[in-house]
Protein backbone atom coordinates (compact mmCIF):
# COMPACT_ATOMS: atom_id res chain seq x y z
CA UNK A 1 0.00 0.00 0.00
CA UNK A 2 2.83 2.42 0.87
CA UNK A 3 5.90 2.85 -0.75
CA UNK A 4 9.15 1.30 0.68
CA UNK A 5 9.99 5.47 2.23
CA UNK A 6 12.92 5.86 -0.18
CA UNK A 7 12.32 8.84 -2.79
CA UNK A 8 13.33 7.41 -6.03
CA UNK A 9 15.32 10.46 -8.19
CA UNK A 10 15.67 9.65 -11.69
CA UNK A 11 18.32 11.29 -14.13
CA UNK A 12 17.12 12.08 -17.99
CA UNK A 13 20.78 13.13 -19.27
CA UNK A 14 23.17 15.22 -17.97
CA UNK A 15 22.58 18.43 -16.58
CA UNK A 16 23.79 21.44 -18.75
CA UNK A 17 25.50 24.11 -16.20
CA UNK A 18 26.09 27.46 -17.72
CA UNK A 19 29.69 29.02 -17.32
CA UNK A 20 28.87 32.34 -16.32
CA UNK A 21 30.48 34.58 -13.49
CA UNK A 22 28.46 35.09 -10.44
CA UNK A 23 26.88 38.19 -11.83
CA UNK A 24 25.58 36.28 -15.11
CA UNK A 25 28.03 37.21 -17.33
CA UNK A 26 29.47 34.95 -19.99
CA UNK A 27 32.87 33.36 -19.52
CA UNK A 28 35.27 32.02 -22.54
CA UNK A 29 38.55 31.09 -23.15
CA UNK A 30 40.97 34.24 -22.50
CA UNK A 31 38.69 36.06 -20.25
CA UNK A 32 40.45 36.99 -16.73
CA UNK A 33 38.78 36.48 -13.76
CA UNK A 34 38.93 37.31 -9.93
CA UNK A 35 38.65 34.15 -8.19
CA UNK A 36 36.17 33.99 -4.93
CA UNK A 37 37.82 30.67 -4.32
CA UNK A 38 41.00 29.30 -3.02
CA UNK A 39 42.99 31.97 -3.02
CA UNK A 40 43.92 31.84 -6.92
CA UNK A 41 43.70 35.68 -6.95
CA UNK A 42 43.30 37.66 -10.88
CA UNK A 43 43.04 33.91 -13.24
CA UNK A 44 42.66 33.59 -17.05
CA UNK A 45 40.83 30.96 -18.22
CA UNK A 46 42.50 28.51 -20.34
CA UNK A 47 41.26 25.07 -22.23
CA UNK A 48 42.87 22.11 -21.77
CA UNK A 49 42.18 18.30 -22.80
CA UNK A 50 40.10 17.99 -20.15
CA UNK A 51 37.87 21.16 -20.63
CA UNK A 52 37.96 24.95 -19.06
CA UNK A 53 40.92 25.94 -16.18
CA UNK A 54 41.50 28.82 -13.93
CA UNK A 55 45.28 29.64 -13.98
CA UNK A 56 46.26 31.98 -11.61
CA UNK A 57 48.26 35.09 -12.68
CA UNK A 58 50.25 35.18 -9.20
CA UNK A 59 51.45 31.63 -8.70
CA UNK A 60 50.59 29.35 -11.50
CA UNK A 61 47.55 27.42 -9.54
CA UNK A 62 45.16 25.91 -11.68
CA UNK A 63 41.98 24.72 -10.87
CA UNK A 64 39.30 22.65 -12.65
CA UNK A 65 36.11 25.08 -13.79
CA UNK A 66 33.89 22.63 -11.90
CA UNK A 67 35.31 22.74 -8.70
CA UNK A 68 34.38 26.84 -8.98
CA UNK A 69 30.63 25.96 -9.21
CA UNK A 70 28.67 27.43 -6.45
CA UNK A 71 26.33 25.18 -5.15
CA UNK A 72 22.82 27.46 -4.91
CA UNK A 73 23.45 29.49 -8.01
CA UNK A 74 25.19 26.46 -10.46
CA UNK A 75 27.42 29.50 -11.30
CA UNK A 76 31.01 29.93 -11.24
CA UNK A 77 32.64 31.30 -7.84
CA UNK A 78 34.30 34.32 -10.11
CA UNK A 79 33.51 38.11 -11.40
CA UNK A 80 35.00 38.56 -14.53
CA UNK A 81 37.04 41.35 -15.46
CA UNK A 82 36.37 44.18 -17.95
CA UNK A 83 40.05 44.72 -18.99
CA UNK A 84 43.30 42.49 -18.68
CA UNK A 85 45.22 43.10 -15.36
CA UNK A 86 48.17 44.66 -15.48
Amino acid sequence: MFGSGKKETKHNGEEKLPFVDMEGHKLQEGDYVESLRYELGICRIILTGEGYVYESLEDGTKVNWARMIDARTKYQKVRRLDQEPS
